[in-house]
């Protein structure tokens, strides 16, 4: 084939791209690729990581919520109803009884002892009869014997003592001899009337048959006769020595009953008495007055108390106190404030069978609560039925309740994890 002279002459040019050029570009692409894969396999890996605590934390949170549960509490205060009251009501009660709907008595009785050495006075002449205590007994028939102040007794010791109080000597009881307890003096004074435990006979008795059938036997030592010159105290100091000693002895015995009385009774403070022994205050220590002047003083006496059934005392003064009482459970917070008298100061403890009273003084009557089944009905109860559920229960005036941790809304299912308080204002 013959040949084009002019493609010989003119030679086209063919753009041709600088090698290194294609290097450099080719050697960017794969690094860029190279820094792409990197930053999607970098990502990819990091992605599970962060997806783990997101997962870690979900699970921790939901942990201690549902924890919040397990432990939670709930505190409800209740103010439950309540009505002042200014009282001033006069009663009556009956000693040991049976009917359920009247007012009743119990009568408490302790004897003691107080005691006080100070110095005598002027040496004198003195003339103190004998003391003790007997116990009369009742072994003739079933009626009851009435016995004389001053009655005479005759003892064991061939001595004459005389009873100090009238009394009145039950009668035989379930094949047992009835019995009572009083104070003797001797018929005259002297140490020769002092004695041991002795046995006794109603010298009025004599030459009946009542004489084998009555008798008495004395409870502990007869003492404190004598006859001679001894350091006396005083009046002045016999007076302030025997308030001081009284209200000593009172205390002491009060304390006494109040540390025995069963749970449910009252003993009010002014609703205890103290008998005490007729010049009880010239007791005196024949050993010590003699020699030195010093003077032991020994006030001896009986305390008797009227105890009460606290229930129906206060339902009684609720009954009273209140209009259309419907017979609620209620209580007298402060009952034991309340200032109890005895019209008749001249009562006779041991013959007893019935008081009038009066009782007086600001209080409040409180409607009680049924706790425990309060709370039996708020277990695992929402929070939105506590108004409807306190509905059924008319002795509470309003109520506040609290859970812990705040956002739970429901009651414990456990009664030990609710706690109720009731606050009377």
């Amino acid at each position: 084939m013959p040949r084009n002279l002019l493609q010989d002459v003119i030679r086209v040019k063919k753009k041709v791209q600088n090698p290194d050029f294609k290097l450099r570009y080719t050697l960017d692409e794969n690094k860029f690729l190279s820094s792409k894969n990197i930053i999607n396999q970098a990502s990819n890996k990091n992605k599970p990581k962060y997806k783990l605590w997101f997962v870690a934390l979900i699970s921790v949170v939901f942990l201690l919520f549902a924890l919040s549960f397990l432990f939670a509490r709930a505190k409800i205060t209740v103010m439950p109803k309540t009505q002042n009251i200014s009282l001033n009501q006069n009663l009556s009660a009956v000693k040991n009884g049976n009917d359920s709907n009247a007012l009743s008595f119990d009568l408490v009785v302790i004897s003691g002892e107080e005691e006080k050495t100070i110095q005598g006075g002027e040496l004198k002449d003195v003339s103190v009869k004998a003391r003790g205590t007997v116990v009369i007994y009742n072994n003739f028939s079933s009626s009851s014997q009435v016995l004389a102040k001053d009655t005479r007794l005759e003892g064991s010791n061939g001595k004459i003592y005389q009873i100090i109080s009238k009394i009145t000597v039950p009668g035989i009881k379930n094949g047992k001899p009835g019995s009572v307890e009083v104070s003797i003096y001797a018929a005259l004074a002297g140490e020769e009337y002092n004695s041991a435990p002795l046995d006794f006979k109603i010298l009025g008795f004599k030459g009946t048959s009542k004489y084998s059938k009555f008798y008495g036997r004395s409870k502990g030592d007869i003492t404190e006769g004598l006859r001679g010159k001894y350091y006396q105290i005083s009046n002045t100091q016999k007076a302030t020595l025997n308030d001081e000693l009284k209200t000593a002895l009172s205390a002491k015995l009060f304390q006494k009953v109040t540390a025995q009385i069963p749970p449910g009774f009252i003993l009010f403070k002014d609703a205890g008495f103290l008998n005490i022994d007729e010049n009880n205050i010239n007791n005196i220590s024949p050993e010590s007055s003699q020699t030195d002047g010093m003077i032991k003083v020994i006030m001896k006496g009986t305390f008797y108390g009227f105890l009460f059934d606290e229930k129906k005392l206060t339902k009684m003064i609720a009954e009273n106190s209140i209009d259309q009482y419907d017979d609620s459970d209620i209580h007298i917070p402060d009952i034991k404030n309340l200032i109890f008298s005895l019209p008749d100061k001249e009562i006779s403890f041991a013959d007893v069978k019935n008081i009038n009273f009066n009782l007086s003084g600001a209080s409040q009557i409180v409607w009680n609560v049924d706790s425990s089944k309060l709370v039996n009905d708020l277990l695992g109860k929402r929070k939105k039925d506590f108004t409807q559920i306190l509905s059924a229960y008319p002795n509470i005036t309003s109520a506040d309740v609290t859970f812990r941790p705040f956002w739970v809304r429901s009651f414990p299912d456990k009664e030990k994890n609710i706690k109720l308080i009731i606050e009377v204002y």
